[in-house]
């Protein structure tokens, strides 16, 4: 078993990372089953309707994110130190903590989620749509936080395999039921929303039964009790995570503004397809930050600076030769990808296929803010992080979807990721130079 202590060659690395980034691969592939099913065995309009009411889905669900990775890096941090107990206090602390939460959330989602689908321009059929869909998932939302959660926790836990089963079988829970619900029993949009709320269930609450017994990980629930200085590092820490989820949300509901403007109906279920195969390729770069991320916090703590340096290095590398990759299947493949979910529309198909080999640059640089943010969150940095996270999502993407579209119409909606992601890694490399004595890194 490879443990946190041990030195990192780029087997070893990828040996470690790869169950967190398959993990993440699956997440997404059986987060679209429902998008695929819905959109060739129950229509165009249920489809956009779905991914409109989605991002507010994941907006209400940023407490998994943030008590995920700001938790997992003080966790991490904290047995890097040697202190166990005190590791698994605040393991527990945010767990309990996320459920309450989670119950509150969705609570106020079921109040208003049709008022916030109405505020963005959802009507008639739209509208009623994305309330039903929304209604029904958010009654998973406790488990949906949990999910999110224990995805970052169990490479914290050296369980990153563990990890990677527990998202399998809620995957296969969903294709399953959707089958089921969809196929067999003509159930359409709430089927799949059905679907969902059981699989999340299985995502979210099997790793709570697995932790709250004794077993051979770094972590276990245990009594404990409320550690306020924690919890503000917890946060502190995943201040970067926590504004990229909320601004995902934010500017996932702007791009569907300002496509209902553009295009209508169809730019919105374009730019549903182009998310969906974005979350599979950004998948690979969130799981190899979260797979990272305890090593580097581990060592942090542990003072070992040197294996710090090795991982930074060997990380830019990984996530460069990555990028051109995707680049390249991404400009391939956009046609058979988006004929998935648009080949019973040739007027979509095209729009999708468009926007998809414009968009497709953003993949060359994408990965390399994630890893940044991600990296400073493990060293406990969370203004750092933050400040990533922010200016790429919350200021410079909310920018260019604001003044691209002017510039160039609806090319200006898919040029938007692109301008952003140059932006963002402009200030990744920056703050990387100037915190280098600091940490010790370079």
């Amino acid at each position: 078993m490879i443990k946190l202590s041990d030195h990192f060659d780029y087997r070893r690395l990828l040996r470690f990372t790869s169950p967190s980034i398959g993990m993440l691969i699956f997440m997404s592939i059986y987060g679209i089953v429902d998008g695929f099913f819905v959109a060739n065995f129950v229509g165009k309009m249920p489809f956009a309707a779905l991914n409109f009411v989605m991002p507010f889905i994941m907006l209400l669900s940023f407490v998994g994110f943030l008590f995920g990775t700001g938790g997992g890096a003080l966790i991490a941090k904290t047995l890097g130190e040697g202190d166990k107990v005190k590791a698994n206090k605040i393991f527990s602390m945010l767990v309990y903590l996320s459920i309450v939460l989670g119950v509150v959330f969705e609570i106020f989602g079921l109040l208003y989620v049709g008022k916030v689908a109405e505020f963005l321009g959802a009507r008639g059929q739209l509208l009623e749509y994305s309330m039903t869909y929304g209604r029904i998932v958010l009654l998973a939302l406790p488990a949906i936080i949990l999910q999110f959660e224990f995805d970052c926790l169990f490479a914290t836990a050296e369980k990153p395999k563990l990890g990677f089963y527990v998202t399998l079988a809620a995957g296969l829970t969903n294709i399953l039921l959707d089958i089921i619900f969809i196929l067999g029993f003509g159930w359409g949009l709430e089927g799949a929303a059905v679907a969902t709320v059981l699989s999340e269930c299985v995502g979210g609450f099997l790793p709570l039964i697995y932790f709250s017994q004794p077993n051979d990980s770094l972590l276990q629930l245990t009594r404990t009790n409320f550690d306020g200085a924690a919890l503000l590092k917890t946060c502190a820490n995943g201040a970067s995570e926590l504004l990229t989820s909320v601004a995902m949300s934010l500017v996932g509901m702007l791009y569907n503004w300002q496509l209902l403007n553009y295009a209508g109906e169809d730019g919105v279920a374009a730019f549903g397809i182009l998310m969906y195969v974005n979350f599979i390729f950004e998948a690979v770069f969130i799981g190899y930050a979260m797979g990272t991320a305890p090593i580097v916090s581990y060592n942090f703590g542990a003072k070992n600076f040197s294996e710090l340096k090795s991982l930074l290095k060997k990380s830019l590398i990984i996530i460069g030769t990555g990028g051109v990759i995707m680049f390249f299947f991404a400009e391939f493949l956009a046609r058979p990808l988006a004929g998935i979910f648009a080949d019973y529309d040739e007027t979509l198909l095209e729009m999708t296929v468009h926007a998809f080999r414009i968009y497709s640059f953003a993949f060359l640089l994408t990965g390399f803010a994630i890893f940044s943010s991600s990296f400073f969150t493990a060293l406990n940095n969370g203004l750092i992080s933050a400040l990533i996270s922010g200016l790429r999502t919350l200021v410079f993407e909310v920018v260019a979807i604001l003044i691209f579209p002017l510039l160039w119409g609806i090319d200006g909606v898919w040029f938007s990721m692109v301008g952003a992601e140059i932006m963002a890694v402009i200030v990744s490399f920056f703050f990387l130079s100037i915190n280098r004595r600091r940490y010790r890194y370079f």
